[in-house]
């Protein structure tokens, strides 16, 4: 019986993956080269625009037996490489960055009623 060749990467290095929102097409984990899928580079491509809708970041390394969403560390990281280079956070990744960073919730403030 042949055996299908691994999608696990062989060496023990930490692995990131990002999920795009592709609108009515559905989401999907980016296809990315094995060599392209550290941290850095994620970072990068997403800076660059590479990913049409983020929203999520997983990391793993099966190696070490771990896996995790980093999307809230990834959008900390974007946010601080744009407040270093004095720009604003691109538009295609403010949703991602506001959702992981928290900001913007709605609240509901109460209202007082007057009784007349």
């Amino acid at each position: 019986m042949r055996r299908s060749p691994s999608i696990v990467p062989g060496d023990e290095k930490d692995t990131y993956l990002v999920l795009d929102d592709f609108g009515r097409n559905g989401r999907a984990w980016r296809e990315t080269d094995v060599e392209d899928a550290g941290l850095e580079t994620v970072i990068t491509d997403l800076l660059n625009g590479e990913y049409k809708n983020p929203v999520r970041v997983v990391g793993f390394n099966t190696g070490e037996g771990w896996s995790q969403d980093v999307s809230v560390e990834v959008a900390r990281e974007l946010r601080l490489r744009c407040d270093d280079q004095m720009r604003d956070v691109p538009f295609f990744l403010q949703d991602f960055v506001d959702r992981y960073e928290g900001r913007y919730h709605d609240v509901q403030l109460p209202l007082p009623m007057r009784l007349v």
